[in-house]
Parts: structure tokens; C-alpha cells; sequence
């Protein structure tokens, strides 16, 4: 009988990096992704099947065993208390950072300053390791909005060219991390799973190497 691996991936841009490397592995969908209503998908590979979630729900099916391996952004990861997961890879795909930014020439306040995001546990992880206390807000959108409208003194965002921030009066500031799309495996599964499992990662490897 064969083992069941089912992979989770995660819509939008990181899908459209990831499929080209699954494919260079020799794991291919057996239909459009992007044309479906579905939401789980057989592949070219027998007993290797592809599920279709937000990104932010990836690290929890992983964690949970309800899917074996995943992509995810490592934005993602940073904010997501993932036990039982291992990070065997960094894909090299969908690349920007995690950034500070404010509104361009605006001097930070000296005592506690307000901060907007949505990346809530990476933006207490900074400012508390420059022992700054920072009240955060979370938003979920249009983070560029909050330092414009006194909601924030500054975000912390996802950076890839700039443009936006700029376009909005803003400047990025100071460098959190910097962001790619990570292979992520359930632990227990690797023991269970290990030969079908280090084999793809070993063809994920070879393909990012020659990406």
C-alpha cells in the first residue's frame, strides 16, 4: 500500500514560485489550481496528494498532522508558535523583508510609540530587543494608512520594491528579517513517512540549487 503524503500549499504568489519547483521534483497537479474550486488536488505522483489553503493556515495543518509537509512564508513562521514542525528548506522563492517604516523625515517620539501591523509577535521581538516600549495595533491591511492618520508612529510590513511605501509619503526604516517561502514538515511525520518525505526534499533541494 502507499503511503499517503498530502502538501499544503498556499495561494497567490508563493503558489506561483512553488509550482515550477514541485514540477522540477517531478510532482506536477493533475489539474489547473488556479481554474478550481477545489481545495485538494491529486497529483502525478500516486499517493502524493495537494492541499490549497490562506497562508496563514499552512504552519497550523502542518502542526497538526492534518497535512504532512507545506510551503510557507517565513513571515508566517515568525508569527506562528509552531512546535512539531521542522524547517528543512528555504525554497529561495517569493524573497522581501520585514521592515520598520514611518513616515518620511518624522522623528520617533522618545518614550512609548505606537505601532501598526499585523506580524504582532515580530514586532514585539524588535522592539523589545532595542528595550523600546511599543504599543502595537493590529491591522490587517493598508498599513501605509496608520502613520498618515496618526493611528501609528510606525508599521512593520512586508517590503519587496518599495514603491508603496513610497508613493504613500513613507521611507522603510530599520531590517527585521529577511522573508522567503519554506519547505515545513511535521516532525512526527518524518519519522513515519521518512523515505517518501526525504526523498521529495531531496529533489526540492536539487531543483532550488538549479532554480
Amino acid at each position: 500500500m502507499t503511503m499517503q503524503i498530502t502538501i499544503a500549499l498556499t495561494k497567490g504568489r508563493i503558489l506561483q514560485e512553488t509550482l515550477p519547483l514541485l514540477a522540477a521534483a517531478g510532482l506536477e497537479p493533475l489539474e489547473d489550481l488556479g481554474k478550481s474550486r477545489k481545495l485538494i488536488f491529486p497529483t502525478n505522483c500516486e499517493g502524493v496528494r495537494l492541499l490549497l489553503l490562506r497562508g496563514v493556515d499552512v504552519p497550523t495543518y502542518v502542526q497538526h498532522g492534518a497535512a504532512d509537509m507545506g510551503v510557507a512564508g517565513k513571515d508566517t513562521l515568525l508569527e506562528h508558535h509552531a512546535d512539531g514542525i521542522y524547517e528543512p528548506l528555504d525554497l529561495g522563492i517569493a524573497r522581501c523583508r520585514l521592515m520598520t517604516a514611518g513616515v518620511k523625515g518624522a522623528v520617533l517620539p522618545t518614550g512609548r510609540i505606537k505601532v501598526a501591523t499585523k506580524f504582532v509577535e515580530s514586532a514585539k521581538r524588535h522592539y523589545a530587543a532595542q528595550g523600546r516600549q511599543a504599543d502595537i495595533i493590529k491591522l490587517y491591511g493598508a498599513m501605509e494608512l496608520a502613520p498618515l492618520m496618526d493611528l501609528a508612529d510606525e508599521i512593520v510590513d512586508i517590503v519587496d520594491s518599495g514603491n508603496t511605501l513610497k508613493a504613500n509619503g513613507l521611507e522603510a526604516r530599520e531590517m527585521i528579517a529577511y522573508i522567503s517561502s519554506r519547505l515545513i514538515v511535521n516532525k512526527a511525520a518524518m519519522k513515519m513517512k521518512y523515505q517518501p518525505i526525504s526523498e521529495l526534499i531531496e529533489k526540492l533541494s536539487t531543483a532550488v540549487a538549479q532554480n
